[in-house]
């Protein structure tokens, strides 16, 4: 049986056209990830979840989502919950730790119940970036705290929650945004801390969740680690630290290649991040000339990088422990009383 191709891509908008249809089933990309333009109702938003898997003719096909809570939230009231943004949760945890771990927790609980109602199975979620005095708005209050332990406690209790309702995590972004001064969706960030300064903050909560499934990469140069190259397309960045100093060795996702961080052409950028070490090259944008540009310069996951996936489906199934509705009413209840200021 073939490997599916090493790229998780996005689609236009609401339904699917014809031609992206037969483009979809000719490329077979190991999955798919939704934004806002592609969300309408419940019933329309599953729909295309299933076209999607349909095209490539895999019911296992990821499909991901970011629904982190927040301003990062690509299904938005009324139809579905507005969910605390990762701030909140880390200063409920610095006023009482058991009760802000059990708040993200529970939160992601109800988080992957709103991202299955609509047929997605991969939530990019925990952000596990250090908040930093020099921190870009990007990242902002999508950061849990100021300091690697409770942003690791609260990122291992939200991605707990999520795996109970069937939903991968995500860590991200490895290994670690939180000192970047500009947008990676806009330029190239430029971190010049010390390795030894990062290895003491910034990679600590990857290294302490290492174990998960699945992480992305952030789209930021540390000079420490490679003056030349985005970690995303780095050898040695990819190899020396997020594989062998943090200890990942799940899944690795680059962050979307259209982001303006990178240079090159967009094929470029899909083959560098492989050849660097990232298992799958992913695209968000939907634009069917930047996906073609991309599929034509990728091939089949390698046998390494499928078994990881093969073996992130079977630590999530060892960690399924759905709630039901009634469980799921009353951790919604549970956190609203939590965190009050929140509503």
């Amino acid at each position: 049986m073939s490997r599916p191709r090493a790229l998780i891509l996005g689609c236009a908008g609401t339904e699917l056209s014809a031609e992206e249809r037969a483009f979809f089933r000719d490329a077979d990309p190991l999955g798919f990830i939704l934004f806002a333009r592609n969300i309408d109702t419940v019933e329309s938003t599953r729909r295309l979840t299933d076209d999607l898997r349909s095209c490539v003719a895999r019911g296992e096909a990821p499909v991901l989502i970011d629904q982190e809570g927040g301003r990062v939230a690509r299904l938005r009231p009324p139809q579905w919950r507005k969910a605390p943004p990762a701030r909140l949760l880390g200063e409920l945890y610095a006023r009482d730790r058991d009760a802000g771990l059990e708040a993200a927790k529970l939160n992601s609980r109800l988080l992957a119940a709103d991202v299955a109602s609509v047929g997605c199975d991969v939530d990019c979620l925990p952000v596990l970036d250090i908040a930093f005095p020099e921190t870009h708005a990007v990242i902002g209050d999508r950061a849990y705290a100021d300091r690697p332990e409770p942003v690791a406690a609260l990122g291992r209790a939200a991605a707990e929650g999520l795996m109970a309702e069937g939903v991968m995590p995500v860590i991200k972004h490895i290994p670690g945004h939180g000192r970047a001064t500009v947008d990676s969706h806009e330029a190239l960030p430029r971190v010049t801390a010390p390795r030894a300064e990062l290895e003491r903050t910034d990679f600590v909560p990857f290294k302490l969740l290492s174990d998960l499934p699945w992480a992305m990469t952030g789209h930021l140069l540390f000079e420490a680690i490679d003056p030349n190259d985005c970690i995303t397309v780095s050898a040695g960045g990819v190899q020396n630290v997020i594989r062998t100093h943090i200890g990942f060795d799940g899944l690795l996702l680059s962050d979307d290649l259209s982001m303006q961080a990178l240079g090159g052409s967009l094929g470029d950028r899909a083959a560098r991040a492989l050849a660097a070490g990232c298992d799958i090259a992913l695209h968000c944008n939907g634009r069917m000339v930047e996906m073609v540009e991309i599929a034509g310069r990728t091939g089949p996951m390698t046998e390494r990088a499928h078994r990881r996936f093969q073996d992130g489906r079977s630590f999530l199934a060892r960690h399924r422990d759905p709630a039901g509705p009634r469980g799921l009413a009353e951790a919604a209840r549970r956190v609203a009383e939590l965190l009050p200021e929140w509503g």
